[in-house]
């Protein structure tokens, strides 16, 4: 299995202020603490995400996925409005493990999606393979949608299945039409079935029937050979018991598939979608 998402972080509350301070969160996540994670499910590698809208979180994110065989790759965080992002990007794209770039774009108001200088940040990715990870909310889908028409020719994944509100026994009919336009564009080239756990309201349980209705759908959707496993570890511990939780109950839900479908979701897709090595 490869993780094609999940975060580390040396904790301080200054640097993650988002973080509850009691929570499981409030501490150091770092390789000891990845590898304790993975060890007991079979994941055979990861891809790390920023947490920090800081350039130095990408160097040291990178720094840490070169000390161990385990991080095959990183999605870091650079000032894509800076009209001087090329140079930044291409000292970054030489390391082999550096494959993507991430802009908090669910904290963003509408316009920030569609900003020129933004759009100019996103239109260096292509030529130095890079691929974009779009994050957002169910109700950010349709301006979403107007950043992907807008750059064509960049390769896009979007994380967490769009965020759905996750309402237990449904589907929410918003997300579903949503994602059914988004799904016709080729340059969405995967989809990252993590982060649904957090998505339910706090006082209400994780419902097994909802987690397993929105897969299906985004299988369905978008189809086997899109459809990425990732846990969003170790935020998805603010709902979640472990990290074996969430990798358990994607194994049950690809039971059913063949083999192939299985190898897509659960290994190869992410391999092939961020174009690793090693």
């Amino acid at each position: 299995m490869i993780d094609s998402h999940h975060h580390l972080w040396t904790y301080n509350k200054e640097e993650y202020p988002w973080i509850p301070e009691q929570s499981p969160l409030a501490k150091n996540h770092l390789i000891p603490e990845l590898e304790e994670a993975t060890s007991s499910e079979g994941v055979s590698g990861t891809i790390v995400v920023q947490a920090r809208q800081k350039i130095e979180e990408s160097h040291d994110l990178l720094e840490i996925a070169n000390q161990t065989k385990l991080i095959k790759g990183v999605v870091g965080w650079v000032p894509l409005i800076d009209k001087d992002v090329r140079s930044e990007l291409e000292k970054f794209a030489q390391d082999p493990k550096f494959v993507g770039v991430r802009h908090v774009l669910q904290d963003e108001p509408d316009d920030y999606f569609l900003r020129d200088d933004f759009h100019c940040g996103l239109a260096h990715l292509p030529s130095l393979n890079l691929k974009y990870d779009l994050l957002l909310f169910q109700r950010q889908i349709p301006v979403a949608t107007k950043l992907v028409d807008r750059q064509p020719n960049l390769p896009i994944i979007i994380n967490h299945i769009a965020k759905p509100e996750a309402k237990s026994g449904q589907i929410e009919p918003e997300w579903r039409s949503g994602m059914k336009e988004l799904a016709r564009r080729d340059n969405i080239t995967g989809v990252k079935f993590s982060g649904l756990a957090t998505e339910f309201p706090s006082n209400d349980p994780i419902d097994p029937d909802t987690i397993r209705a929105y897969f299906e759908e985004s299988l369905e959707i978008f189809g086997s050979d899109r459809l990425m496993f990732g846990t969003d570890w170790p935020v998805a511990l603010l709902r979640l018991e472990s990290y074996q939780q969430w990798a358990q109950t994607v194994r049950a839900l690809v039971a059913a598939l063949s083999a192939d479908e299985k190898d897509q979701i659960l290994t190869t897709n992410a391999q092939k979608i961020y174009d690793l090595v090693g």
